[in-house]
């Protein structure tokens, strides 16, 4: 009975320690998702934009959050912010739209 405790109880906190990583990741993969989409919207993708694309994307992700560089959520704010005034979205339209372009 002793050690059926002893493995849960190692079991619980190994996972502990493996739920800071799992947010890290997760933190990442959003820089890499807004980093790739403001390359597409700058025309960065298709064929010949190679070396171009691979430049924006390397100052992209080393970008620091916070006071110096703009975080994956401001990114976001700003490439809906900019779709929805080139579709000339107004009112409650552009709030619906806003809503869900922040939520993608």
């Amino acid at each position: 009975m002793k050690i059926t405790g002893l493995i849960a109880l190692s079991c619980f906190v190994a996972a502990l320690g493996f739920a800071p990583a799992a947010g890290a990741a997760s933190a990442q993969q959003n820089k890499m998702k807004a980093c790739n989409t403001a390359a597409d919207e700058k025309g960065l993708s298709g064929e010949g934009k190679g070396e171009a694309r691979q430049a924006f994307m390397k100052e992209c992700l080393s970008a620091k959050s916070g006071t110096g560089g703009k975080t994956a959520q401001q990114e976001k704010m700003k490439t809906c912010n900019k779709e929805a005034g080139e579709k000339k979205l107004a009112g409650e339209e552009r709030k619906q739209f806003m809503s869900g372009c922040l939520s993608s």
